[in-house]
Protein backbone atom coordinates (compact mmCIF):
# COMPACT_ATOMS: atom_id res chain seq x y z
CA UNK A 1 0.00 0.00 0.00
CA UNK A 2 0.74 3.66 -0.62
CA UNK A 3 0.73 6.47 2.06
CA UNK A 4 0.50 10.08 0.58
CA UNK A 5 3.28 12.15 1.08
CA UNK A 6 3.45 15.92 0.98
CA UNK A 7 4.08 15.98 -3.19
CA UNK A 8 0.98 13.85 -3.32
CA UNK A 9 2.74 10.45 -4.36
CA UNK A 10 3.83 7.93 -1.94
CA UNK A 11 6.59 7.30 0.05
CA UNK A 12 8.72 4.27 -0.89
CA UNK A 13 12.14 3.22 -1.83
CA UNK A 14 12.11 3.55 -5.74
CA UNK A 15 11.06 6.47 -7.98
CA UNK A 16 9.64 5.95 -10.92
CA UNK A 17 11.48 8.76 -12.14
CA UNK A 18 14.80 7.44 -10.93
CA UNK A 19 14.06 4.26 -12.88
CA UNK A 20 12.77 6.18 -15.97
CA UNK A 21 16.03 8.18 -15.86
CA UNK A 22 17.95 4.31 -16.62
CA UNK A 23 16.34 3.70 -19.82
CA UNK A 24 17.35 4.33 -23.36
CA UNK A 25 15.98 8.03 -24.42
CA UNK A 26 18.54 8.30 -27.02
CA UNK A 27 17.19 10.59 -30.16
CA UNK A 28 17.47 7.46 -32.58
CA UNK A 29 15.01 5.30 -29.72
CA UNK A 30 12.83 8.33 -29.62
CA UNK A 31 12.38 9.13 -33.57
CA UNK A 32 12.41 5.56 -33.72
CA UNK A 33 9.03 5.17 -31.25
CA UNK A 34 7.26 8.29 -32.80
CA UNK A 35 7.49 7.14 -36.22
CA UNK A 36 5.72 3.73 -35.15
CA UNK A 37 2.54 6.38 -34.89
CA UNK A 38 3.28 7.57 -38.05
CA UNK A 39 2.58 4.66 -39.19
CA UNK A 40 -0.47 3.62 -37.05
CA UNK A 41 -1.77 6.95 -37.95
CA UNK A 42 -1.71 6.00 -42.22
CA UNK A 43 -4.14 3.21 -40.94
CA UNK A 44 -6.11 5.30 -39.31
CA UNK A 45 -6.95 8.05 -41.68
CA UNK A 46 -6.50 6.12 -44.73
CA UNK A 47 -8.73 3.12 -43.94
CA UNK A 48 -10.86 3.64 -40.89
CA UNK A 49 -11.42 7.65 -41.24
CA UNK A 50 -11.32 7.85 -45.14
CA UNK A 51 -11.24 4.72 -47.69
CA UNK A 52 -13.15 2.56 -46.16
CA UNK A 53 -16.23 4.74 -45.62
CA UNK A 54 -16.49 5.98 -48.67
CA UNK A 55 -15.87 2.22 -50.32
CA UNK A 56 -19.20 1.19 -47.89
CA UNK A 57 -21.02 3.61 -49.64
CA UNK A 58 -19.94 2.70 -52.80
CA UNK A 59 -20.97 -0.97 -52.25
CA UNK A 60 -24.30 0.20 -51.14
CA UNK A 61 -23.46 -0.25 -47.17
CA UNK A 62 -24.92 2.23 -44.43
CA UNK A 63 -23.94 4.03 -41.95
CA UNK A 64 -25.24 1.26 -39.99
CA UNK A 65 -23.09 -1.17 -41.52
CA UNK A 66 -19.94 0.99 -41.23
CA UNK A 67 -20.75 1.55 -37.09
CA UNK A 68 -20.96 -1.88 -36.24
CA UNK A 69 -18.54 -3.28 -37.85
CA UNK A 70 -16.20 -0.67 -35.86
CA UNK A 71 -18.07 -1.73 -32.79
CA UNK A 72 -17.75 -5.29 -33.54
CA UNK A 73 -13.64 -4.81 -33.46
CA UNK A 74 -13.46 -2.60 -30.49
CA UNK A 75 -16.05 -4.80 -28.63
CA UNK A 76 -13.54 -7.77 -29.10
CA UNK A 77 -10.83 -5.56 -28.16
CA UNK A 78 -12.79 -4.65 -24.86
CA UNK A 79 -12.86 -8.63 -23.80
CA UNK A 80 -8.84 -9.40 -24.76
CA UNK A 81 -7.43 -5.79 -23.62
CA UNK A 82 -6.95 -6.74 -19.72
CA UNK A 83 -5.78 -10.23 -21.10
CA UNK A 84 -3.35 -8.42 -23.25
CA UNK A 85 -2.02 -5.90 -20.49
CA UNK A 86 -1.21 -8.31 -18.42
CA UNK A 87 0.75 -10.81 -21.01
CA UNK A 88 2.92 -7.63 -21.54
CA UNK A 89 3.51 -7.24 -17.44
CA UNK A 90 4.68 -10.77 -17.49
CA UNK A 91 6.83 -11.58 -20.81
CA UNK A 92 10.67 -10.02 -21.02
CA UNK A 93 9.70 -7.64 -23.84
CA UNK A 94 6.81 -6.31 -25.33
CA UNK A 95 8.11 -5.64 -28.61
CA UNK A 96 7.21 -9.32 -30.38
CA UNK A 97 3.79 -8.82 -29.64
CA UNK A 98 3.89 -5.43 -31.32
CA UNK A 99 5.75 -7.08 -33.98
CA UNK A 100 3.27 -9.48 -34.71
CA UNK A 101 -0.17 -7.73 -34.20
CA UNK A 102 1.30 -4.85 -36.63
CA UNK A 103 2.12 -7.69 -39.56
CA UNK A 104 -1.36 -9.01 -38.85
CA UNK A 105 -2.72 -5.85 -39.22
CA UNK A 106 -0.87 -5.52 -42.63
CA UNK A 107 -1.54 -8.93 -44.24
CA UNK A 108 -5.78 -8.21 -43.37
CA UNK A 109 -5.43 -4.33 -44.63
CA UNK A 110 -3.73 -5.71 -47.81
CA UNK A 111 -7.09 -7.47 -48.37
CA UNK A 112 -9.59 -4.59 -47.70
CA UNK A 113 -11.63 -4.62 -51.21
CA UNK A 114 -10.83 -7.78 -52.49
CA UNK A 115 -14.38 -9.61 -51.92
CA UNK A 116 -17.91 -8.24 -50.98
CA UNK A 117 -19.02 -5.85 -48.51
CA UNK A 118 -19.52 -8.60 -45.76
CA UNK A 119 -16.26 -10.62 -46.18
CA UNK A 120 -14.41 -7.04 -46.15
CA UNK A 121 -15.70 -5.88 -43.08
CA UNK A 122 -15.23 -8.94 -41.61
CA UNK A 123 -11.87 -8.71 -42.54
CA UNK A 124 -11.65 -5.01 -41.40
CA UNK A 125 -13.06 -5.78 -37.63
CA UNK A 126 -9.64 -8.21 -37.52
CA UNK A 127 -7.27 -5.78 -38.98
CA UNK A 128 -8.87 -3.27 -36.76
CA UNK A 129 -8.52 -5.38 -33.93
CA UNK A 130 -4.51 -6.11 -34.34
CA UNK A 131 -4.60 -2.49 -34.77
CA UNK A 132 -6.21 -1.64 -31.46
CA UNK A 133 -3.93 -4.63 -29.78
CA UNK A 134 -0.40 -3.06 -31.13
CA UNK A 135 -1.67 0.36 -29.92
CA UNK A 136 -1.63 -1.16 -26.54
CA UNK A 137 2.13 -3.06 -26.66
CA UNK A 138 3.06 0.63 -28.52
CA UNK A 139 1.82 2.57 -25.98
CA UNK A 140 3.54 1.09 -23.03
CA UNK A 141 6.98 1.44 -24.77
CA UNK A 142 6.40 5.34 -23.51
CA UNK A 143 8.49 5.08 -20.48
CA UNK A 144 11.29 3.15 -22.56
CA UNK A 145 11.88 6.53 -24.68
CA UNK A 146 11.60 9.16 -22.33
CA UNK A 147 11.36 10.40 -18.81
CA UNK A 148 8.57 12.06 -16.44
CA UNK A 149 10.02 15.66 -17.39
CA UNK A 150 9.97 15.18 -21.05
CA UNK A 151 7.24 12.98 -21.71
CA UNK A 152 4.89 15.31 -22.60
CA UNK A 153 7.48 16.42 -25.45
CA UNK A 154 8.37 13.04 -26.34
CA UNK A 155 4.09 11.99 -26.25
CA UNK A 156 3.54 15.20 -28.40
CA UNK A 157 6.03 14.00 -30.66
CA UNK A 158 4.59 10.76 -31.27
CA UNK A 159 1.45 12.66 -32.15
CA UNK A 160 2.69 15.62 -34.47
CA UNK A 161 4.95 13.36 -36.26
CA UNK A 162 2.01 10.78 -36.59
CA UNK A 163 0.11 13.01 -38.28
CA UNK A 164 2.45 13.56 -41.14
CA UNK A 165 1.35 9.80 -41.81
CA UNK A 166 -2.15 10.92 -42.53
CA UNK A 167 -1.09 13.43 -44.90
CA UNK A 168 0.94 10.68 -46.62
CA UNK A 169 -2.47 8.50 -46.49
CA UNK A 170 -4.44 10.85 -47.79
CA UNK A 171 -1.98 12.22 -50.70
CA UNK A 172 -1.60 8.18 -51.73
CA UNK A 173 -5.64 8.16 -51.60
CA UNK A 174 -6.07 11.22 -53.53
CA UNK A 175 -3.33 10.01 -56.12
CA UNK A 176 -4.49 6.58 -56.65
CA UNK A 177 -8.61 7.39 -56.95
CA UNK A 178 -7.98 10.80 -58.89
CA UNK A 179 -6.70 8.04 -61.90
CA UNK A 180 -9.54 5.57 -60.86
CA UNK A 181 -12.42 6.70 -58.31
CA UNK A 182 -12.59 2.80 -57.74
CA UNK A 183 -9.05 2.17 -57.21
CA UNK A 184 -10.04 1.92 -53.55
CA UNK A 185 -8.63 -1.69 -53.12
CA UNK A 186 -5.46 -0.18 -54.52
CA UNK A 187 -5.46 2.41 -51.44
CA UNK A 188 -5.81 -0.47 -49.14
CA UNK A 189 -3.09 -2.72 -49.99
CA UNK A 190 -0.49 0.67 -50.25
CA UNK A 191 -1.64 1.39 -46.58
CA UNK A 192 -0.66 -1.66 -45.51
CA UNK A 193 3.12 -1.53 -47.19
CA UNK A 194 3.41 1.91 -45.91
CA UNK A 195 2.28 0.55 -42.16
CA UNK A 196 5.05 -1.99 -42.26
CA UNK A 197 7.68 0.36 -43.78
CA UNK A 198 7.05 3.05 -40.80
CA UNK A 199 6.78 0.41 -38.37
CA UNK A 200 10.07 -0.60 -39.03
CA UNK A 201 12.89 1.60 -37.41
CA UNK A 202 10.30 1.01 -34.04
CA UNK A 203 10.95 -2.77 -33.96
CA UNK A 204 14.95 -2.20 -35.04
CA UNK A 205 15.36 0.93 -32.48
CA UNK A 206 13.72 0.95 -29.75
CA UNK A 207 15.81 -1.30 -26.83
CA UNK A 208 13.72 -1.96 -23.92
CA UNK A 209 15.49 -3.50 -20.66
CA UNK A 210 13.99 -7.15 -19.90
CA UNK A 211 12.39 -7.54 -17.38
CA UNK A 212 14.89 -9.63 -14.88
CA UNK A 213 11.55 -11.66 -13.55
CA UNK A 214 9.68 -12.80 -16.55
CA UNK A 215 9.22 -16.63 -17.60
CA UNK A 216 9.38 -18.02 -21.18
CA UNK A 217 6.31 -17.77 -23.22
CA UNK A 218 3.50 -20.23 -22.98
CA UNK A 219 1.21 -21.54 -22.04
CA UNK A 220 2.21 -21.04 -18.03
CA UNK A 221 2.44 -17.45 -18.99
CA UNK A 222 -0.89 -17.15 -20.55
CA UNK A 223 -2.74 -18.85 -17.35
CA UNK A 224 -0.81 -16.53 -15.13
CA UNK A 225 -2.03 -13.22 -17.29
CA UNK A 226 -4.81 -14.72 -16.90
CA UNK A 227 -4.87 -15.22 -13.88
CA UNK A 228 -3.86 -11.34 -12.92
CA UNK A 229 -6.91 -10.29 -14.98
CA UNK A 230 -8.93 -11.10 -12.20
CA UNK A 231 -6.66 -9.00 -9.66
CA UNK A 232 -6.24 -6.11 -11.47
CA UNK A 233 -9.46 -4.05 -11.18
CA UNK A 234 -8.99 -4.41 -7.27
CA UNK A 235 -5.31 -3.22 -7.64
CA UNK A 236 -6.48 0.03 -9.50
CA UNK A 237 -8.99 0.78 -6.77
CA UNK A 238 -5.65 1.52 -4.52
CA UNK A 239 -4.83 4.08 -6.98
CA UNK A 240 -8.57 6.19 -6.74
CA UNK A 241 -7.34 8.57 -9.60
CA UNK A 242 -6.53 6.16 -11.94
CA UNK A 243 -10.43 4.13 -12.00
CA UNK A 244 -11.42 7.98 -12.48
CA UNK A 245 -9.63 8.62 -14.72
CA UNK A 246 -10.49 5.44 -16.76
CA UNK A 247 -14.08 6.61 -16.69
CA UNK A 248 -13.63 9.90 -17.28
CA UNK A 249 -11.95 8.13 -21.20
CA UNK A 250 -14.85 6.25 -22.01
CA UNK A 251 -16.82 9.30 -22.60
CA UNK A 252 -14.21 11.73 -23.96
CA UNK A 253 -12.82 9.14 -26.16
CA UNK A 254 -16.13 8.16 -27.15
CA UNK A 255 -16.82 12.02 -28.63
CA UNK A 256 -13.26 12.26 -30.37
CA UNK A 257 -13.42 8.32 -32.01
CA UNK A 258 -16.81 9.04 -33.36
CA UNK A 259 -16.49 12.17 -34.99
CA UNK A 260 -13.09 11.00 -36.62
CA UNK A 261 -14.42 7.83 -37.64
CA UNK A 262 -17.82 9.73 -39.50
CA UNK A 263 -16.07 13.07 -40.47
CA UNK A 264 -15.57 11.82 -44.07
CA UNK A 265 -19.70 10.74 -43.97
CA UNK A 266 -20.49 13.94 -42.27
CA UNK A 267 -18.99 16.06 -44.27
CA UNK A 268 -19.79 14.50 -47.96
CA UNK A 269 -23.43 13.70 -46.80
CA UNK A 270 -24.66 16.37 -44.46
CA UNK A 271 -22.65 19.40 -45.95
CA UNK A 272 -22.58 18.42 -49.70
CA UNK A 273 -18.77 17.98 -49.79
CA UNK A 274 -17.35 16.34 -52.67
CA UNK A 275 -15.25 13.39 -52.19
CA UNK A 276 -11.91 15.77 -53.50
CA UNK A 277 -13.23 18.47 -50.95
CA UNK A 278 -13.27 16.15 -47.89
CA UNK A 279 -9.80 15.30 -48.98
CA UNK A 280 -8.55 18.79 -48.43
CA UNK A 281 -10.70 19.31 -45.59
CA UNK A 282 -9.12 16.36 -43.97
CA UNK A 283 -5.93 17.75 -44.63
CA UNK A 284 -6.45 21.02 -42.62
CA UNK A 285 -7.60 18.85 -40.02
CA UNK A 286 -4.25 16.69 -39.78
CA UNK A 287 -2.44 19.63 -40.55
CA UNK A 288 -4.05 21.32 -37.03
CA UNK A 289 -3.56 17.61 -35.26
CA UNK A 290 0.59 17.61 -36.33
CA UNK A 291 0.93 21.27 -34.70
CA UNK A 292 -1.35 20.72 -31.67
CA UNK A 293 0.47 17.85 -30.83
CA UNK A 294 3.60 18.92 -30.64
CA UNK A 295 2.04 22.66 -29.40
CA UNK A 296 0.18 20.11 -26.27
CA UNK A 297 3.58 18.32 -25.56
CA UNK A 298 5.28 21.74 -24.17
CA UNK A 299 2.37 22.22 -22.33
CA UNK A 300 1.59 18.85 -20.91
CA UNK A 301 5.62 19.58 -19.77
CA UNK A 302 4.86 22.64 -18.76
CA UNK A 303 1.71 22.85 -16.29
CA UNK A 304 1.04 18.54 -16.39
CA UNK A 305 -1.34 16.27 -18.03
CA UNK A 306 -4.45 16.75 -16.38
CA UNK A 307 -4.62 20.68 -16.51
CA UNK A 308 -4.24 20.48 -20.43
CA UNK A 309 -6.12 17.44 -20.71
CA UNK A 310 -9.13 19.94 -19.39
CA UNK A 311 -7.94 22.46 -22.12
CA UNK A 312 -8.05 19.99 -24.75
CA UNK A 313 -11.56 18.89 -24.19
CA UNK A 314 -13.08 22.40 -23.67
CA UNK A 315 -11.78 22.87 -27.28
CA UNK A 316 -13.49 19.39 -28.23
CA UNK A 317 -16.72 21.13 -27.10
CA UNK A 318 -15.93 24.03 -29.28
CA UNK A 319 -15.70 21.61 -32.30
CA UNK A 320 -18.99 19.65 -31.23
CA UNK A 321 -21.01 23.21 -31.30
CA UNK A 322 -19.59 24.30 -34.51
CA UNK A 323 -20.19 21.13 -36.68
CA UNK A 324 -23.70 20.92 -35.27
CA UNK A 325 -24.48 24.63 -35.74
CA UNK A 326 -22.98 24.78 -39.07
CA UNK A 327 -26.08 22.53 -40.09
CA UNK A 328 -28.69 22.88 -37.91
CA UNK A 329 -28.45 27.28 -38.51
CA UNK A 330 -28.17 26.98 -42.15
CA UNK A 331 -24.71 28.17 -42.26
CA UNK A 332 -22.27 28.53 -44.51
CA UNK A 333 -20.39 25.16 -45.19
CA UNK A 334 -17.34 26.90 -45.53
CA UNK A 335 -17.27 27.51 -41.89
CA UNK A 336 -16.18 23.85 -41.84
CA UNK A 337 -13.09 25.07 -42.99
CA UNK A 338 -12.66 26.45 -39.78
CA UNK A 339 -13.68 23.53 -37.28
CA UNK A 340 -11.61 21.16 -39.18
CA UNK A 341 -8.24 22.40 -38.16
CA UNK A 342 -9.61 23.05 -34.52
CA UNK A 343 -10.87 19.12 -34.85
CA UNK A 344 -6.95 18.53 -35.69
CA UNK A 345 -5.85 20.66 -32.83
CA UNK A 346 -8.24 18.82 -30.07
CA UNK A 347 -7.36 15.28 -31.77
CA UNK A 348 -3.63 16.04 -31.46
CA UNK A 349 -3.96 17.63 -27.77
CA UNK A 350 -5.61 14.26 -26.60
CA UNK A 351 -3.16 11.47 -27.31
CA UNK A 352 -0.57 13.90 -25.91
CA UNK A 353 -2.24 14.61 -22.71
CA UNK A 354 -3.82 11.18 -21.74
CA UNK A 355 -0.81 8.61 -22.39
CA UNK A 356 1.35 10.72 -20.13
CA UNK A 357 -1.53 11.01 -17.33
CA UNK A 358 -1.92 7.54 -17.46
CA UNK A 359 1.47 6.78 -16.87
CA UNK A 360 1.71 9.29 -14.58
CA UNK A 361 -1.18 7.53 -12.52
CA UNK A 362 -0.09 4.04 -12.84
CA UNK A 363 2.55 1.77 -10.82
CA UNK A 364 5.66 0.86 -13.46
CA UNK A 365 4.96 -2.65 -12.50
CA UNK A 366 1.81 -3.16 -13.37
CA UNK A 367 1.92 -0.40 -16.30
CA UNK A 368 1.19 -3.40 -19.05
CA UNK A 369 -1.80 -4.55 -16.95
CA UNK A 370 -3.63 -0.93 -16.32
CA UNK A 371 -3.00 -0.10 -20.33
CA UNK A 372 -5.30 -3.40 -20.77
CA UNK A 373 -7.92 -1.42 -18.62
CA UNK A 374 -7.12 2.20 -20.17
CA UNK A 375 -7.73 0.23 -24.02
CA UNK A 376 -10.88 -1.25 -22.38
CA UNK A 377 -11.84 2.17 -21.87
CA UNK A 378 -10.99 3.37 -24.94
CA UNK A 379 -12.89 0.11 -26.82
CA UNK A 380 -15.54 0.95 -24.75
CA UNK A 381 -16.21 4.11 -26.23
CA UNK A 382 -15.63 2.96 -28.95
CA UNK A 383 -18.27 0.40 -29.08
CA UNK A 384 -20.97 2.99 -27.73
CA UNK A 385 -20.25 6.14 -30.23
CA UNK A 386 -20.93 4.03 -33.40
CA UNK A 387 -23.35 2.10 -32.19
CA UNK A 388 -25.19 5.73 -30.39
CA UNK A 389 -24.16 7.59 -34.02
CA UNK A 390 -26.19 5.09 -36.03
CA UNK A 391 -29.27 4.32 -33.47
CA UNK A 392 -29.51 8.63 -33.50
CA UNK A 393 -28.98 8.85 -37.57
CA UNK A 394 -30.83 5.44 -38.60
CA UNK A 395 -32.79 4.13 -36.17
CA UNK A 396 -34.43 7.50 -34.51
CA UNK A 397 -33.98 9.49 -37.84
CA UNK A 398 -32.78 12.27 -35.63
CA UNK A 399 -29.77 13.28 -38.72
CA UNK A 400 -26.09 13.72 -38.37
CA UNK A 401 -26.39 16.82 -36.42
CA UNK A 402 -28.04 15.14 -33.73
CA UNK A 403 -25.16 12.72 -33.41
CA UNK A 404 -23.29 15.32 -33.14
CA UNK A 405 -24.70 16.82 -30.05
CA UNK A 406 -24.45 13.41 -28.62
CA UNK A 407 -20.65 13.29 -28.53
CA UNK A 408 -21.19 17.05 -27.06
CA UNK A 409 -22.77 15.54 -24.05
CA UNK A 410 -20.39 12.49 -23.92
CA UNK A 411 -17.27 15.29 -23.20
CA UNK A 412 -18.92 17.61 -20.74
CA UNK A 413 -19.90 13.70 -18.84
CA UNK A 414 -16.20 12.88 -19.32
CA UNK A 415 -14.84 16.92 -17.97
CA UNK A 416 -17.05 16.17 -15.01
CA UNK A 417 -15.99 12.52 -13.78
CA UNK A 418 -11.99 13.90 -14.53
CA UNK A 419 -12.23 17.22 -12.05
CA UNK A 420 -11.06 15.47 -9.07
CA UNK A 421 -8.50 13.64 -10.35
CA UNK A 422 -5.17 14.58 -9.38
CA UNK A 423 -1.90 14.34 -11.00
CA UNK A 424 0.68 15.18 -8.97
CA UNK A 425 4.12 12.89 -9.38
CA UNK A 426 3.78 9.99 -6.97
CA UNK A 427 7.09 7.96 -5.78
CA UNK A 428 6.25 4.28 -5.60
CA UNK A 429 6.97 1.57 -3.09
CA UNK A 430 9.49 -1.25 -4.03
CA UNK A 431 6.76 -3.63 -5.00
CA UNK A 432 5.14 -1.07 -7.30
CA UNK A 433 8.39 0.07 -9.32
CA UNK A 434 9.98 -2.24 -11.88
CA UNK A 435 11.92 -4.88 -10.63
CA UNK A 436 15.57 -4.18 -11.20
Amino acid sequence: MRTPNALGGATGTISAERDETQQATGRRAVLSWALYDLANTVFQFSVVSYTLPLWVKDEGGSDAAFGIALSVGAGLMFLASPVIGAVSDQVRRRMPFLIASTLLCCACTALLGTFGLTTTLVIFVLANFAFQAGSVFYDTLLPTVSTDANRGRVSGLGVGIGYLGSFIALGTAFAVLALDDDAKPLVFRITALLFLVFALPCFLWVRERPRPDAAPIGRATMRRAIGEVRHTVARARRYPDLPRFLAGRVFYSDASNTLVGFMGIYATEELGFSDAQVQVVLGVGILGALVGGLAWGRIVDRIGPKATLNRVLGLWAVVLVLTAAIAYLDLPRDLFWIVAPLAGVALGGTGTSDRPLMIRLSPPRYLGQFYGLYGMAGRFAAIIGPLLWALIVDGLDLGRPAAVLSLLVMIAIGYAILRPVNDARRVWLTDEAMPV
